[in-house]
């Protein structure tokens, strides 16, 4: 472990954190084993810091005397969960402050982690939340990815798999000449006679029926850049259903659809919306093949004005972060996606790189990259209509082909919010020599010119 000299300033850092979900501050005084229960905590949850040497009231820098001082913390904290393979850990030591104070940084974990008391903790906001029950355990182990609910059985006909049209079809054109019953036991999607939730979504032709409020999707379209609520809707929510393969395909379709509908106001004029298809078809794909088929609620497609949320029930498996997602591999739901793959025309063709194409679609699109966030239950996917360039250049691009802009235009163009903001963004400009203001009778019909060589900036309405 190294030991780093930090600076006041930084110290003063440390001393103002506010303990949250990812970061708290201990006294050297805790027992090690009540430490380990926030160790737990953060690894089960999505990693952290701990100072440990600091005091809380008053808050103060209270450091141990020697590296040795720590041995005792370090060897329980080695015994339930080892240091090299889920932390790094650092001594901090700054001048005028007394003694070392430890820094560990616990990442993730793909494994449950469990506190000297072996129980389980889960960090949510500042507290650490004792899994100490089964159904609490059985959560943790699913968000981790170690089971997963596409194995659960579900209480129906296994025919209603076994003789679908969905089994037909896949077996006549990927397996001929099996017999559909035959396979699909081999292939672990029937067990004691009944089918599973992978079986289910796979082969069943109406999986909604069999799995309802877990299995369909629902596209929404609202009709403003703010946040939805009903008197936005442009028309009842579409929700649609089928078996994974055509949920996919279906959804990717209909959003198509409904965005093709949009105009909204670009550099060009009043435009199309335009988002790369292949971007939308990746992340609906990652949601109906990664979601937690545990959590009972539908997917959920949002089309705003200048965005696309796609909402995926269930946190991110194991140890992925919205952080190292285009770096890191884990499936949750391991059987659908490898035999997903196995269909004709599969939309998961390159196995692990769906996200990296959409990023890299909407690079090339010239849009910037998708936002990934958790939020409380569900994985959310914003695809945003916005213009890699700056607010400046998509303002000066838009004069190269009309004679004026106005505040209202230069915000949609580039997808400012703030009329306020807009109009320092202008300001600058004008006070660049880039623009003239024409004043209109009030300051909502200012309009805004590219500067003549002959002209003369006149002057900025208050």
């Amino acid at each position: 472990m190294r030991i780093i000299d930090i600076s006041a300033e930084d110290a003063s850092k440390i001393l103002l954190l506010e303990e949250s979900h990812f970061s708290d501050l201990k006294s050297k005084r805790i027992a090690p084993s009540k430490l380990t229960r926030t160790i737990s905590a953060m690894a089960n949850a999505d990693g952290g810091e701990i100072f440990i040497g600091i005091e809380d009231d008053p808050r103060a820098w209270d450091g141990f005397s020697t590296i040795e001082d720590f041995n005792a913390h370090i060897q329980t904290f080695e015994r339930v969960y080892p240091l090299n393979d889920g932390s790094n850990c650092s001594f901090l030591k700054v001048e005028g402050h007394p003694g070392y104070v430890l820094k560990m940084e616990i990442l993730k974990s793909q494994a449950v982690v469990f506190a000297s008391d072996k129980i389980a903790y889960l960090r949510r906001s500042a507290q650490n939340l004792p899994q100490d029950d089964s159904s609490s355990l059985e959560r943790l182990r699913r968000n981790k990815g170690i089971v997963s609910f596409e194995a659960e059985l579900v209480n129906v006909e296994r025919d209603l798999v076994e003789d679908s049209d969905a089994i037909k079809s896949f077996t006549e054109q990927v397996v001929p000449n099996v017999d559909p019953a035959v396979w699909l036991k081999k292939q672990q999607l029937i067990k004691d006679s009944k089918p599973t939730v992978a079986g289910v979504m796979l082969f069943a032709d109406e999986p909604q029926a069999l799995l309802p409020k877990r299995s369909g999707i629902k596209i929404y379209r609202y009709q403003t850049r703010e946040d939805g609520e009903r008197a936005t809707l442009a028309f009842d929510p579409v929700t649609m259903e089928g078996n994974a393969y055509n949920l996919i395909y279906g959804a990717v379709k209909k959003t198509v659809e409904i965005i093709e509908n949009i105009k909204i106001m670009t550099s060009d004029g009043l435009s199309k919306v335009r988002y790369p298809k292949e971007a939308l078809h990746e992340i609906v794909t990652n949601a109906v093949l990664h979601r937690d088929y545990s959590v009972p609620d539908d997917i959920h497609i949002r089309i705003f004005e200048n965005r696309i949320e796609v909402q995926s029930p269930g946190l991110l498996p194991a140890h992925i972060t919205p952080d190292n997602i285009l770096q890191e591999r884990f499936s949750r739901n391991g059987v659908i996606v490898r035999l997903i793959n196995k269909f004709p025309d599969p939309p998961n063709k390159d196995v692990g790189e769906g996200l990296n194409t959409a990023f890299e679609a909407m690079k090339t699109m010239k849009l910037v990259a998708p936002v990934i966030i958790q939020a409380g239950m569900n994985v959310i996917v914003t695809l945003k209509h916005e213009s890699l360039g700056s607010p400046e250049m998509l303002i000066m691009e838009y004069l190269e082909k009309n004679d004026f802009i106005m505040n209202k235009q230069a915000r949609e163009i580039a997808n400012v919010q703030s009329e306020n903001a807009m109009k320092h963004i202008l300001r600058r400009l004008v006070e660049a020599g880039m623009l003239e203001v024409v004043k209109g009778k009030t300051v909502f019909d200012t309009k805004y010119i590219k500067k003549t060589a002959e002209g003369a900036v006149k002057l900025f309405p208050d």
